[in-house]
């Protein structure tokens, strides 16, 4: 059935920005303080990696420290191993967030290991962050097909995504990471995910590489997701795929949610201007077409 509301999970300041040019933290913070102004109430605000492989990332602790923080918003932070916990920790981090594949060969070359290692380094993560009473969650990547692997089984997602709902990861999120999925083949994923997996702790992180996650999204709101990730302004573009769009648009998707009569609680022309200020800032127009609208 579909939801009444959908909570928009925001990954722009992390996932959008470590793929675009290096930003101040200044700008960053103001993203994040503008996003909050426009009712956003899930944003990623930065990630705990080692500089050396993530250098856009490396003053998320500033940006920690430097934003405007509101108690009605859940800021998060990717921690991939036990040292990025302990960073977020110390960061006030309200969530953290870890990260698998449902392929072998993405695994292998995006963090070196493989799928069964990369869950192994992350079970004493999970552990203290669950102890502390820190919410931890999950992301998946290559549900829908991966650029090395091509076609992922169904039954692969499906196990990764129950051993980390088993771990204690409150919250799964559902990656494609390569913007290949359909509308009918997004479906039957989330269906088989969710005989392991309850649908209210499932997550939508669809690219829009080919100009599919509008669609693949609206396939699956009937079975009753309830919250999805995107990035203000469509920040971030697809490694994968040279030159094409990566994340969908923030602004582009609560206003495809609106018309259906579905609230999000966010005010998407404030929401457009804060993706308006940061393209401004990397120096490159909005990418999301609803704010190009508004712009006119």
């Amino acid at each position: 059935m579909r939801p009444d509301r959908v909570s928009i999970f925001e990954v722009g300041p992390r996932d959008g920005l470590q793929n675009e040019v290096q930003v101040s933290t200044k700008d960053k913070i103001r993203l994040i303080d503008d996003l909050t102004l426009a009712g956003v109430t899930r944003i990623e605000t930065g990630s705990f990696v080692s500089p050396k492989w993530v250098p856009q990332m490396a003053d998320s602790d500033a940006v920690f420290a430097g934003i405007n923080r509101q108690a009605q918003v859940r800021y998060s932070a990717l921690t991939p191993n036990m040292q990025g916990l302990d960073a977020a920790i110390t960061a006030g981090a309200d969530e953290v967030a870890v990260f698998a594949s449902a392929s072998e060969g993405f695994s292998q070359r995006n963090i070196n290991c493989s799928v069964e290692e990369s869950i192994a380094r992350f079970i004493p993560l999970v552990d203290k962050a669950n102890t502390l009473g820190l919410p931890v969650r999950g992301y998946v990547s290559c549900t829908l097909g991966c650029p090395y692997d091509g076609d992922i089984a169904l039954t692969e997602v499906v196990r990764v995504c129950d051993i980390l709902y088993r771990l204690g990861v409150y919250e799964i999120s559902l990656g494609d990471t390569i913007g290949i999925g359909t509308a009918d083949q997004a479906r039957r994923m989330v269906e088989a995910v969710s005989s392991k997996v309850p649908m209210e702790q499932l997550a939508l992180h669809f690219h829009d590489t080919r100009g599919q996650a509008l669609a693949n999204i609206l396939a699956c709101l009937d079975l009753g997701i309830g919250t999805i990730d995107s990035s203000v302004a469509g920040l971030g573009g697809c490694p994968y795929a040279k030159g094409a769009s990566g994340n969908l648009a923030t602004e582009d998707l609560v206003y495809m949610l609106h018309g259906l009569g579905i609230d999000t609680g966010i005010n998407l022309p404030a929401l457009a201007r804060a993706g308006d200020t940061i393209s401004a800032a990397i120096g490159k127009p909005s990418g999301a077409k609803t704010a190009l609208a508004l712009s006119h």
